[in-house]
């Protein structure tokens, strides 16, 4: 793999690339965040690590900034801020990951190299998806409803990917966890609770009539 990392601090950025080139990875470090920015516009990596707080130009918009201009290049968000709000803000902004410092990086290569695996997945698994009358077109990762179209986030489009996948079965959210963001974030619950919240303002607060993502207390959720 070839990785990019944006991070001001250099130790932090030398101790990542250190372990990642052990990992025979090539690694980029870029330590401002409009050089980093462009970077990632002009080349092509297969993972992107993106501190928050970076002079010039923040993580976060960094990362909204590539999700407009069409780059899907996996982003894993690094940040000493931890509460679920600062976790939600920055997966909203279209990062797939995140990752509160201080880490170890046994567990940020675990997640480079889910988030790897997932990716390239996705890319070879296209299909078409039905449930009752919500659709999903895993090529355009586009959803409608009863004809109507739904603006999902890339986020709020792999969890409705997840349950559509597996329609009537009990998701658990350490099942949710891995499956969605690749390492089980059972410390980090409330973020399933919250993006589960999301999708069901989007798929069944606009069409009155079904509800369609269940809550089972103690269990999980269930598309049913």
């Amino acid at each position: 793999m070839t990785i990019l990392i944006i991070e001001d601090e250099q130790k932090v950025a030398s101790f990542i690339k250190k372990g990642l080139e052990e990992q025979q990875f090539t690694v980029e470090v870029e330590s401002d965040g409009q050089a980093g920015l462009k970077a990632a516009l002009d080349k092509d990596y297969d993972i992107i690590i993106l501190d928050i707080l970076l002079p010039g130009i923040n993580g976060r918009e960094i990362c909204r900034k590539l999700r407009q201009a069409q780059v899907w290049t996996p982003i894993i968000m690094l940040s000493a801020l931890q509460t679920t709000d600062d976790i939600v803000t920055g997966l909203d902004q279209g990062a797939d990951d995140y990752l509160t410092k201080p880490f170890h990086f046994r567990e940020l290569l675990a997640r480079i190299q889910a988030l790897h695996r997932r990716h390239h997945q996705d890319s070879i698994g296209q299909e078409t998806l039905q449930f009752m009358d919500l659709t999903l077109d895993t090529g355009s990762k586009t959803a409608s409803r009863n004809g109507s179209p739904i603006t999902l986030t890339a986020r709020e489009y792999k969890l409705l990917e997840l349950f559509m996948k597996h329609p009537n079965k009990v998701l658990s959210r350490a099942f949710i966890s891995d499956a969605v963001w690749g390492i089980d974030r059972q410390s980090n619950a409330n973020v399933v609770d919250v993006y589960v919240n999301y999708l069901r303002n989007k798929i069944e607060k606009p069409f009155p009539g079904n509800k369609l993502i269940h809550t089972l207390t103690g269990m999980g959720y269930v598309l049913k």
